[in-house]
């Protein structure tokens, strides 16, 4: 397969990925900052361009992977299908119900297809999970709560930019898990700082529920955190990730159950590696997807509810 990639932020690393899969053939990246194409070039052996038309044109590319900001993803995924290619996105897929009804009518009108970097579908905690409730491993899962809080690092999270730009993997993650869903309580606040947030909200499904907490107002001095707690009929699981950014990354996995505490060693993988080399296989034969963009604008969709929920006031508790 031979692929364009839009953008040199992180579509650099996406481009390092890319010229390791055997699957892969040409990468050719777009950028604006002639340096960093170089640079690229230089490291990786890529091809490089300063237009977009270029890669649009270019007639031996079949997919072109975007990692340009949201607000340009419909643009640009719709020009790639109408070119011919299938599309790779980078998440947030959308920030407007218009433009993911646009993206679903592309699809079907030229024929093509759109995945979506679903990422954490492929960590191996939140596989372990999905497989163990799945399967009734533990038996039947009863509830799950879900968490990421973070320093601010990342630019404005606040209470309108939180649900689609942080807290959409933990949605991704619970709408795979539990399938179409919708909220049933809302809360958050900004803690009196307009560029952060804390979020907390809640599903009920027949026999399970789920809980998603999501915070960008941790101190400086706290780790980017990832976990979850999973109450099963037999046992529960608890997972926990830190990392201090500085190379430090303290991850494990347990399971409580009537044999006693047990650690759950999990081969070690990059999620991002794992979701490109899938979203390339899917679309070189043709088959199902756990990325497809249907199944990313069901949380999205969440997201976005959540969003206008949040943003009536600073502080509140609704509940539907």
């Amino acid at each position: 397969m031979n692929i364009g990639i839009l953008g040199t932020g992180f579509g650099a690393y996406h481009a390092a990925i890319l010229k390791k899969l055997d699957s892969v053939d040409r990468v050719v990246i777009f950028g604006r900052n002639e340096d960093k194409l170089h640079k690229l070039k230089e490291e990786l052996g890529v091809e490089i361009t300063s237009s977009i038309e270029n890669i649009m044109q270019d007639s031996g590319l079949d997919i072109i992977d975007i990692c340009l900001p949201s607000p340009l993803h419909k643009k640009y995924t719709l020009e790639a299908l109408k070119a011919g290619k299938h599309a790779f996105c980078e998440t947030p897929v959308v920030l407007s119900l218009e433009d993911a009804t646009a993206m679903r009518e592309a699809e079907l009108q030229y024929g093509k297809r759109i995945l979506v970097n679903q990422f954490i579908k492929f960590d191996p905690a939140y596989q372990y999970l999905y497989e163990s409730a799945r399967q009734e491993k533990y038996g039947k899962l009863l509830h799950v709560s879900v968490k990421r809080e973070t320093p601010p690092l990342w630019g404005n999270l606040g209470l309108d930019t939180l649900p689609t730009n942080l807290m959409i993997h933990e949605l991704d993650f619970i709408t795979w898990l539990l399938g179409s869903t919708a909220l049933s309580s809302v809360w958050g606040t900004n803690g009196g700082k307009e560029e952060q947030a804390l979020v907390r909200v809640s599903f009920e499904e027949s026999g399970v529920s789920a809980e998603v907490t999501v915070s960008s107002l941790m101190p400086d001095s706290y780790p980017f955190t990832v976990g979850y707690e999973a109450y099963f009929e037999q046992a529960k699981l608890v997972f926990h990730e830190s990392d201090d950014m500085q190379g430090n990354i303290d991850t494990a996995l347990y399971e409580y159950s009537k044999a006693g505490k047990q650690e759950i060693v999990l081969e070690k993988q990059d999620p991002y590696k794992q979701s490109l080399q899938h979203a390339i296989h899917c679309l070189q034969d043709g088959s199902e997807s756990v990325l497809s963009l249907n199944l990313a604008l069901q949380s999205m969709e969440i997201a976005l509810d959540l969003k206008q929920r949040l943003t009536g006031s600073t502080d509140l508790a609704r509940n539907q």
